[in-house]
Order: C-alpha cells, then structure tokens, then sequence
C-alpha cells in the first residue's frame, strides 16, 4: 500500500515553491514571474512536473514555517523551494529567529520526503556591512547544517548590477520587475534541474 501511494510521485515530480512576492508575481502580469517561466522551462526540457505556488506577498519565515505542514500534507511535493527571509530583514526580525525558522521548514520538507532548495538573499548596504554580511551567510549556514542544496543570492544579476534599481525593478524600487524574471529563473534553474534528474 505505501508503496502504491508513491507511485504518482515518482512518475511526475512536484515542485512546491513556499516564497514571498519575490515569487508571487506582485506587481506583474499574470504568468510572467519567475515561477511561471519554470512551468514553461519544465515543458521545453520535457520534465512532466507540476508546480504548486504557494508564495504570498509580504509573507515572513515565521508564516512559512506555520503555512508548510499543510503544504507538505495537500501536495505531497517531491521537491521544496524555500525563496523567503527578505521580509523578515525588513522588518528588523532577529537573524537567529530567521535561521531556525528555514531550518525547521528544511528539515520538515525532508522529513516529508522531499528534495530542498534554499534561495539565498542579500540586503542593502544600507543595512550595515555586519548585518548584511550575517544575513547572507545564514543561508549558506541552513543549507550546509541540512545538506540541501543552495542559489546563494536569488537575486544575483538583478540587484547587482549597474543601474539596476531602473533596469531590474518596478516602480517602487523593491520589486524585481518582468525583465529580471528569466534572470532570476536563470539563478535557480541550474540549482534545480539536476534534483529534478536525480
């Protein structure tokens, strides 16, 4: 019986992405973000895989942490993309509050049987160079500590190049706008594909 209940999972993979409006297209046209032009990546490289995305704009490690369980439970995902802790640093939350939140979703996500991906974040240097330094080497520290894989900056190519803020992002000066989407697949996708082939 179990291992009947299986079986659906090993013939389609399920990518379940648990993000904040990084991945939920704030701002976009529907079918533009990063996690639609996976869907579409998907279909040209002939993976027969399903996304489910359950990212929320505005939504913290803490949310994700409690909205996983069910997640995990609905959808059965045999892969996780975990692309939050922008809003925790934003909202000024403790590094150590963000860290064991994404551990526990990792190891959660695991424990359900699914292959993990972190998405790493950087912050503005008007954050502090200790800060900013401290929040970007928590990812790495989450992926290492939980042997899962890792982008370690999700937003490279977008909020690090010249002339960015009017090339990369929307009006607001915060969110990736349609042009950057493909990029920040272009960071993910080679993270993600050889879980998917494994």
């Amino acid at each position: 019986m179990p291992l009947r209940a299986q079986a659906p999972q090993a013939s389609q993979p399920v990518i379940l992405v648990v993000g904040d409006s990084l991945s939920a297209e704030y701002g976009l046209p529907r079918g533009s973000g990063w996690v639609a032009l996976l869907e579409q990546r998907l279909a040209r490289e002939k993976i027969a895989a399903r996304v489910v995305n359950a990212s929320i704009s505005g939504d913290t490690t803490s949310g994700g942490r409690s909205r996983l369980p069910a997640l995990l439970a609905q959808h059965k995902p045999t892969h996780v993309v975990l692309e939050l802790g922008g809003n925790d640093a934003l909202r000024g939350l403790p590094i150590a509050m963000t860290q064991d939140n994404l551990a526990v979703m990792t190891r959660a996500a695991k424990a359900a049987g699914a292959r993990v991906l972190v998405a790493g974040m950087q912050m503005p240097p008007n954050y502090g160079r200790q800060y900013g330094e401290q929040f970007a080497s928590m990812f790495a520290t989450v992926a290492k500590n939980e042997g899962v894989a890792l982008v370690p900056f999700f937003l490279k190519g977008v909020a690090d190049v010249e002339d960015s803020v009017e090339k990369m992002f929307q009006p607001d000066r915060i969110h990736p706008n349609a042009a950057a989407q493909p990029v920040m697949l272009g960071n993910v996708w080679p993270v993600l594909a050889p879980l998917l082939r494994r």
